[in-house]
């Protein structure tokens, strides 16, 4: 799918330019010199609507071409919903502009709503301006009809886009496709089993790995637990064998104490029971 980013618009060019400079020149020298002053309110509200309408063209040429490239860049990005919000505010805006109507049928492509993207790509028909633009549209449109398989539709709209642009290899190969196809619906259905039972082998290998991956992570949670359960244990035992020490100690000293006392006290008994030495009388 290609997708078009605009460039200088027609109405915003150089010439262009210059000769609505020229005009809005003019009718200033005429509100100047012809027009006497007291005269002038009169003609200014005409005036100024006058020089609305010459504008428009130009703003609204450069309001869509900023949607429609804004649009281009989110499209690159894959914000397909976001990108199909510029190129709908280009078109409203531009309801001529190529450019938006076709990369809006893009946008509904990618969000494959085929039925919105035939209809966006079919109403540009009367903006495009070459044969190469016109198969252009042709070739998405033949895509839209495959996806929605609708494959006589897109053969014809194949066949259509070569008419304009028979060196298109890309819509050769899809027109060749969408024959095979037609063809040979047996093997397209058997071919769309076979896709179908891959995708649902697929999936099955995704959700048994991520089963797996879950398994894992509950035992190395559960291992996890463990370990701090453990560490936890360990900790609490070497707080209380520090607590028994403490307690153990404590009693030493506290023994140790009675024990001083009871010498304390075996002394002063004995420096009680002592006479007192007095000096001799000569």
């Amino acid at each position: 799918m290609k997708i078009f980013r605009v460039t200088n618009c027609h109405c915003d060019s150089d010439s262009c330019r210059k000769k609505q400079s020229q005009n809005n020149l003019l009718f200033k020298r005429l509100l100047r010199h012809f027009i006497p002053r007291k005269d002038r309110l009169s003609i200014i509200l005409p005036g100024v609507i006058s020089l609305f309408f010459l504008y428009y063209p130009i703003m609204s040429a450069q309001s869509t071409r900023g949607l429609v490239n804004d649009g281009v860049d989110l499209y690159k990005e894959q914000k397909f919903a976001d990108a199909e919000v510029n190129f709908k505010k280009g078109v409203e805006i531009n309801p001529e502009s190529f450019e938006a109507k076709f990369n809006l049928g893009d946008a509904y492509y990618k969000q494959e709503r085929y039925d919105e993207a035939i209809k966006s790509f079919q109403s540009a028909f009367v903006n495009a301006r070459s044969d190469e633009e016109r198969s252009k549209l042709y070739h998405n449109v033949g895509n839209s009809l495959l996806k929605a398989q609708k494959i006589k539709e897109s053969i014809g709209a194949y066949k259509e886009a070569l008419k304009l642009n028979p060196n298109d290899q890309e819509t050769k190969y899809n027109l060749s496709y969408a024959l095979n196809m037609l063809n040979n619906p047996d093997q397209n259905q058997q071919q769309d089993d076979q896709n179908k039972d891959q995708n649902q082998d697929q999936n099955k290998d995704q959700q048994d790995q991520k089963q797996q991956n879950q398994d894992q992570q509950n035992q190395d949670q559960q291992q996890q637990n463990q370990d701090q359960q453990q560490q936890n244990q360990q900790q609490k035992s070497q707080e209380q064998k520090e607590q028994e020490l403490t307690k153990q100690e404590a009693e030493k000293i506290l023994e140790a104490l009675k024990n001083n006392e009871k010498d304390l006290q075996k002394q002063l008994r004995k420096i009680k029971g002592q006479r007192v030495k007095t000096e001799k009388d000569w």
